[in-house]
């Protein structure tokens, strides 16, 4: 039976994307012949469906998804126009006449073992990486994709500015914060997933933390830091760490409307206000922030971003900016869409002009020793007048007293 309330990605941005990537790998790999994806994120980007198959683009040919699971969910959700079944490989590989010697890869996300069962059936002589190409055509989002990080936007907003505040009592946990918060982004509209291209990477919601445990170390590569549920779930937030007055709240997490994230921190003084020199360090990093997203316009060089802004903060205050202690991230922000973590990044050596439509988080923090976590996270589109913040703009450090 077939669902109406199915939202199909149009005819209309497929074939864009599919147009948009053989123009990328035209200029970077001439002569190509053939990529083949693997990952859902990227088929689901190509087709309009999330299915375990592969996705073949041929240079010169239509592409073809063959789908193992589900075959019938996947002609239900795409307008895709060429889906055929697959029980293996051996399937796919009848109908390739000819095999280039040379096949583009996801070399990021395909394991050894795929990769070991997918040449038993497309013995190719060598592979090469894809992986580039691929960030670099998710990274311009079209005003369809835009429109759903917007309206994601909205419920970080609202949730996070409004809502969050009336949820902080005294003595309830991390845990129990980071829970509320997460039911009331999926009641406002948010998938319920917080996805990351970041290798094995696991995450719920974000992070939560109350004073100095958005802090404490964490595998994680960003700024802040949880101490989570267990060394084996170090996510959601401590079930033993308790709100007390004159804590501060930091909360980053992820929303997602249609596939499509934004990524936002705010933080809140509960009971009591924080001593001036935190205060003075946040209010810093929220002018890092507004200054970045000025320089957010079509033809800016992402590393120089970076440098810019490295270049111009003091010593005393690059001292835990961007973490705490040893564990410091050598970012700004980074780009974002179907993953919260994608390319480009205000970074070092990351050097392609921006380009209009793309997005960015822009998360400037700094660790402030047993206080915890301060700073910003809001993302923004690249306009040709600079950043258009799509999360809201209150400066954080929300007073609950």
């Amino acid at each position: 039976m077939k669902n109406a309330l199915i939202e199909k990605v149009p005819l209309s941005q497929i074939e864009g994307r599919i147009k948009s990537f053989k123009a990328i790998m035209d200029v970077s790999n001439p002569g190509w012949e053939m990529a083949v994806i693997f990952s859902k994120i990227n088929i689901y980007y190509f087709t309009g469906t999330m299915q375990e198959g592969i996705l073949l683009i041929p240079c010169e040919e239509d592409p073809i998804l063959w789908v193992r699971r589900s075959y019938q969910r996947a002609m239900d959700e795409s307008l895709f126009p060429y889906i055929k079944p697959m029980k293996s490989f051996r399937d796919a590989r009848k109908e390739i006449k000819t095999l280039p010697d040379t096949v583009y890869l996801e070399t990021e996300v395909v394991p050894l073992a795929l990769y070991q069962r997918f040449t038993k059936h497309f013995p190719f002589k060598e592979f090469k990486p894809v992986d580039q190409q691929l960030a670099a055509v998710r990274a311009v989002k079209s005003e369809y994709e835009l429109s759903f990080m917007r309206k994601s936007g909205k419920i970080h907003q609202k949730v996070t500015e409004d809502m969050v505040p009336e949820m902080l009592q005294e003595g309830m946990s991390e845990a129990d914060l980071a829970v509320e918060i997460f039911k009331t982004l999926v009641n406002e509209g948010h998938d319920g997933l917080t996805r990351f291209g970041m290798f094995d990477n696991e995450m719920v919601v974000g992070h939560v933390g109350f004073g100095d445990s958005s802090i404490y170390p964490t595998y994680f590569d960003g700024a802040s830091g949880t101490r989570g549920i267990s060394p084996a779930a170090p996510v959601l937030g401590s079930r033993n760490r308790k709100l007390e007055k004159g804590d501060l709240v930091f909360v980053d997490v992820g929303c997602a409307v249609n596939g499509y994230n934004t990524d936002k921190t705010m933080t809140y003084m509960y009971g009591s206000t924080l001593p001036e020199h935190a205060l003075e360090a946040h209010q810093r990093c929220v002018e890092i922030q507004n200054q970045i997203a000025r320089m957010l316009k079509p033809g800016t060089i992402p590393s120089q971003i970076y440098g810019d802004i490295m270049d111009n903060l003091d010593d005393d205050f690059l001292e835990n900016f961007m973490g705490f202690g040893p564990r410091k991230v050598k970012f700004l922000g980074h780009a974002i869409g179907l993953l919260i973590d994608e390319l480009p990044v205000i970074a070092e050596r990351f050097d392609q002009p921006l380009q209009e439509g793309m997005a960015f988080a822009v998360e400037p923090k700094k660790g402030i020793k047993d206080i915890g976590m301060v700073g910003i996270e809001n993302t923004f589109i690249v306009t040709a007048s600079g950043g258009e913040c799509i999360t809201g703009n209150h400066p954080g450090m929300i007073p609950i007293f």
